[in-house]
């Protein structure tokens, strides 16, 4: 996992490495601060023959060298390490979210239809961002550390052997303490993610149900089942602080007993006159050098739990399989004559043998307009939505112009048809942007005329700032039939030669629905047009009627002749008028 995760750094580890030089010399330079305590102390203070004068003189001399090290050189080096770190990993972060959206556009309608859209957020911003400490302080801050645990070493070594050896009695310890708590961290750092998606999840449902709540009067019931999987996160984030707080309890405990044995030690030696005051004291300053990079490296470990629980979920999300993606080989589609035919089309979503679609078989004319229609349930959609690919069929073929679709690529296939549903959605931004959705490049003056043709020119101009209108999230600021219409201006735009219309206008009213009809029709002027609806008597003009029961096509033909068989179409129609 984290060699995966190290494909989206390899292109930055030159900057990396230039950070950690420059964080080397960072942290690299407070290190002369114990040198300084020691010359001070025995060449300066202590030192025998020297006058005052003398002494004040080598103090102010030395002074000055050391302001120009902290003053002068330090500032630059803090500023240009901390920029760099934070650039580098926000740039890794922004290639890791990059190619997460683009990887999720891929994704299948079945991939959603079984996802909390809350869930898939919460993975691309927090887990997303949580994977920045493995950066900042995996392969960053740890080796700056170490570099530095390793330079006090060295000088503490060239300063005293001894005592130095005395210092590192606790790290056989300490590393013990770090491993034994690490593995139990990630595991619960793993659950509390999870808890908190959930919690996540659920907010983003019910923020979007807010309406069919307040109609219920159910605030006080979701307010208790939002509380549960709050308290799940309690729970799970309670859990996790304790045995944070038990590794950090450990291993600062280990951690304070190095200097009581340092001092203990060195002052004996002291006494003994085989040290000068000046090494002990410069000793006791270094060992916070030492032991601040340890228990930097237990907040590291900790840290580094988090990130990398946050990693296996974002790679959890990038190894969900495509369902739907181009065949090896497959070709693109530049224009179709639209001859769509389905050959023995068996379909179910979860390759259970309870099949939404059994055996189907039936063929589309170019330019030919046909509908289906039938009980709720009956695979309507299911049936349109396999035309554009968004679920690939399990038995049979579906073909257009003689072809199996799939020898299409899907963007090619997807450009040639158009789709208008019941439920359009609309995103928060101007309608212009929105029925340009449809064709990116498009002029205004491309625009305005799709909008004329489908009659939603005039409301739009009505609108404060006419095209330029913000439309609000799922465009909540229109009314429905006024949503219809430019998600059928949008279809005039794209011009495309198959044209769906899945139940487009049943959630209509009938003046709205009879607006949209008739632009309806001149949309499907000339384009082999496919129609799933409930109100008959908006169908009653196509060329040919479908009627479908439990995933099989039951009858066929037109208004006119299924009508005079008195079949299940009739019984329908008669229901309807009734």
């Amino acid at each position: 996992m984290i060699k995966r995760y190290l494909q989206f750094v390899k292109p930055y580890t030159w900057l990396i490495v230039l950070t950690i030089l420059i964080g080397i010399l960072k942290f690299g330079i407070p290190l002369l601060l114990p040198l300084l305590i020691k010359y001070v102390i025995d060449s300066i203070i202590l030192a025998d023959g020297l006058t005052v004068e003398d002494q004040m003189n080598m103090l102010i001399r030395v002074l000055l060298i050391f302001s120009f090290i902290f003053v002068v050189i330090r500032p630059p080096v803090e500023y240009f390490r901390q920029y760099l770190a934070q650039w580098t990993s926000n740039k890794i972060l922004y290639d890791i979210r990059k190619k997460m959206y683009g990887h999720l556009q891929m994704l299948s309608a079945k991939f959603y239809s079984n996802s909390k859209v809350g869930e898939i957020i919460s993975r691309v911003i927090n887990d997303v961002e949580q994977t920045k400490d493995f950066i900042m302080t995996g392969l960053m801050n740890v080796w700056l550390d170490l570099v530095t645990i390793i330079i006090a070493l060295v000088i503490m070594f060239s300063m005293n052997g001894e005592l130095t050896v005395v210092s590192m009695v606790i790290f056989p310890f300490y590393i013990f303490g770090v491993w034994y708590f690490f593995g139990r961290l990630r595991r619960l750092t793993r659950e509390r993610s999870q808890a908190l998606a959930e919690v996540q999840g659920f907010l983003h449902e019910r923020i979007q149900g807010i309406n069919v709540i307040k109609s219920f009067a159910v605030e006080k019931n979701e307010e208790g089942r939002f509380n549960e999987r709050n308290s799940n996160f309690l729970d799970k984030a309670t859990n996790h602080a304790k045995w944070t707080a038990r590794s950090f309890s450990v291993v600062n405990t280990i951690t304070d007993i190095g200097p009581l044995l340092v001092v203990g030690y060195g002052a004996y030696q002291v006494i003994n006159g085989n040290l000068t005051v000046g090494t002990l004291a410069a000793f006791i300053a270094y060992l916070d050098r030492l032991y601040g990079p340890l228990r930097r490296l237990v907040s590291s470990s900790t840290t580094l739990t988090q990130s990398i629980a946050s990693m296996d979920r974002v790679f959890q999300l990038y190894d969900v399989k495509y369902d739907v993606q181009d065949r090896k080989g497959a070709k693109e589609l530049d224009r179709t004559d639209g001859n769509i035919e389905f050959s023995n089309v068996g379909f179910d979503y979860n390759g259970e043998d309870t099949g939404v679609l059994k055996d189907i078989g039936f063929n589309v004319g170019s330019g030919e307009t046909v509908a289906f229609v039938g009980m709720s349930g009956g695979g309507k959609s299911t049936l349109v939505n396999l035309i554009p690919r968004f679920y690939d069929v399990t038995e049979g073929r579906v073909m257009l112009d003689g072809k199996d679709i799939r020898d299409y690529t899907i963007e090619s296939l997807r450009n040639n048809i158009g789709l208008v549903m019941q439920d359009n959605i609309l995103f928060s931004d101007s309608i212009l942007e929105n029925i340009m959705l449809a064709k990116p490049d498009a002029t205004e003056e491309e625009v305005v005329e799709a909008a004329k043709r489908a009659n939603a020119h005039e409301f739009i101009m009505g609108l404060p700032d006419g095209y330029h209108t913000e439309v609000g999230e799922r465009g909540v600021k229109l009314s429905g039939g006024q949503k219809q219409r430019i998600a059928i201006a949008r279809v005039f735009l794209k011009n495309p030669p198959i044209l769906i219309l899945d139940e487009a206008t049943s959630a209509l009213d009938l003046e709205s629905e009879s607006i949209i009809q008739e632009t309806l029709l001149e949309l499907s002027n000339n384009r082999t047009t496919i129609i799933v609806a409930h109100r008959l008597s908006t169908i009653t003009h196509a060329d040919r009627i479908f009627v479908m029961s439990n995933g099989e096509i039951e009858e066929s033909g037109t208004h006119h002749e299924l009508m005079n068989r008195q079949g299940a179409y009739y019984d329908l129609y008669s229901i309807q008028n009734l």
